[in-house]
């Protein structure tokens, strides 16, 4: 932290311990008048009630004054007090790393193996898949939700069922998961303009059968072409360019006729990083199985 910060953290730690140390020993040494009967004076319900004076129980006094000493203790020796390193040298990242390292030593053997094998195969291993979803969980669930579901807000594909961009044998999940994917739709609306975006909208949904407007449609489709050098000229798509087919009823990014048209006015950028340098190749295969098992239910049962 900077210089500023540090001073700010020393002072607000010197003036909350200081403070109760003085409390705490004010407490010892503080003594409080008190009449012949050994109550303060304070009286209530016409004298019924009287306050008593007592000195701290022992064990309170003790238990308070090891509180401090463990305090103390602790920002000697650990991070606590501003950029003090504390007498350990003790770190959250180097604490993390020796964990990291140990939970990998473990592992090891185990993704040693995993690597050997094909995504296929490990799709029906139970191991793999429980290791799999730990994976898939800790690295894909924050864009493709914690079921495979997708997000349609931000364009990640429903992992679950049996509509792929790229492919959806192992090698190529593999591929999408170690390599990442860059998919992107150039923006139609300087060349369609509001018409023939609208044209174009409704041909785009009557291919998968979805509610449109007939006479735009049929407008709509001699302007498709500019569209078919991706999507294909009866519009079921391209998996060496990641373009989606338009004839199944699935969406990236919504089917209603408001998004289709965003999607040709304004184009659509997609990314799924790359996690080669973060997974193992053992590990990216054990996602790789899990994603697979999910649109695969058969041979995952098997």
């Amino acid at each position: 932290m900077s210089a500023f910060w540090s001073d700010w953290v020393m002072v607000l730690v010197t003036f909350n311990l200081g403070f109760a140390l003085i409390l705490f020993l004010w407490g010892l040494r503080v003594r409080i008048p008190t009449q012949p009967d050994g109550t303060s004076g304070h009286v209530w319900a016409h004298g019924l009630l009287r306050e008593g004076v007592r000195n701290l129980p022992l064990w309170w006094v003790l238990l308070s004054a090891a509180v401090f000493v463990g305090a103390f203790a602790y920002l000697a020796l650990y991070p606590g007090f501003g950029n003090s390193a504390g007498r350990l040298g003790w770190t959250s990242h180097a604490e993390l790393a020796t964990d990291t390292a140990a939970n990998d030593a473990l592992l090891e053997p185990e993704f040693k193996a995993f690597a050997t094998r094909s995504v296929e195969e490990l799709a029906k291993d139970e191991s793999a898949l429980r290791i799999g979803n730990r994976v898939f969980a800790d690295n894909c669930a924050a864009c493709h939700g914690s079921q495979g579901r997708g997000n349609a807000l931000i364009g990640a594909p429903n992992l679950t069922d049996a509509d792929w961009l790229y492919g959806g044998d192992g090698e190529k999940i593999l591929q999408s998961i170690l390599g990442g994917r860059h998919g992107a739709m150039p923006p139609w609306g300087a060349v369609l303009h509001d018409d023939g975006v609208e044209k174009v909208a409704n041909y785009v949904l009557s291919l998968s059968g979805a509610a449109h407007d007939a006479a735009k449609a049929a407008s709509g489709k001699p302007l498709f072409v500019t569209c078919s050098a991706c999507h294909g000229a009866e519009g079921k798509g391209n998996p060496v360019l990641g373009a989606p087919n338009l004839t199944d009823a699935i969406w990236l990014y919504g089917g209603d006729l408001a998004t289709v048209e965003k999607s040709i006015r304004d184009g659509r950028s997609g990314v799924m990083p790359a996690w080669r340098q973060r997974l193992s190749d053992g590990e990216a295969r054990t996602a790789a199985a899990y994603v697979y098992s999910l649109s695969h239910h058969d041979a995952a049962a098997r």
